[in-house]
């Protein structure tokens, strides 16, 4: 998996549930380094209000 940053949208989309939850490593296979970027990424499109806030 190559680097993800908060701009590739179809990425860490594919990485959420329909609802903006993150998807655990489990499920998504990433390994630690990804998963931390994943979930940086998602933070920072929720700030942005491209994500919602999973509620």
């Amino acid at each position: 998996m190559p680097h993800v940053d908060y701009k590739q949208l179809q990425i860490v989309k594919s990485f959420c549930t329909d609802g903006g939850k993150i998807l655990s490593r489990r499920i998504t296979g990433a390994c630690c380094k990804h998963q931390r970027q994943l979930a940086k990424a998602v933070k920072v499109n929720r700030n942005l209000a491209i994500l919602p806030y999973s509620g």
